[in-house]
């Protein structure tokens, strides 16, 4: 039952420099209001997160710096690629995103876009940010686990 209900995903762009430079804490998912020339790019995979991040302003979330490039076929219904682009949430995860931000010092950054059930999804993420010495403690970690990984798979 629970496969029959969960849907393909289509990923279309991965923000893989926020796992760099974030500790990732939670995980939302949210739809986006796009124009019709913006989804057939996104739906082309021409998406680029960038210098991406997430703000609220007036109750509403918006994503900001997030670069969709212009549809070729899309002559004058073609809109600025790095336009802000609202959010759909739920009034309450709003509030409560806005309060970690306010409060504790956190950000809000895009990790992903997929497609689901044939509709655009950002998936956002509360992060904080990492120092250069987190940075280096983690390469550190990675290097060492690709390492014994190595080793073991040369024993069998």
């Amino acid at each position: 039952m629970q496969d029959a209900k969960r849907s393909k995903q289509k990923n279309l762009a991965e923000n893989r420099k926020a796992r760099h430079d974030y500790f990732i804490l939670e995980t939302y998912e949210c739809g986006m209001v796009l124009t019709g020339t913006e989804i057939k790019s996104v739906r082309a995979g021409k998406v680029q997160f960038k210098d991406a991040f997430i703000s609220i302003v007036n109750g509403e979330a918006y994503v900001k710096g997030m670069h969709i490039s212009p549809y070729k076929q899309g002559n004058i219904f073609n809109v600025d690629e790095t336009r802000d682009r609202k959010l759909l949430l739920h009034k309450y995860e709003i509030v409560k995103l806005y309060d970690k931000v306010r409060l504790k010092g956190f950000t809000l950054v895009p990790l992903r876009m997929y497609l689901k059930d044939g509709r655009a999804k950002l998936e956002i993420a509360v992060a904080q940010g990492k120092h250069l010495y987190d940075k280096r403690q983690t390469e550190k970690e990675r290097s060492a686990k690709r390492e014994m990984e190595k080793a073991l798979k040369g024993r069998y």
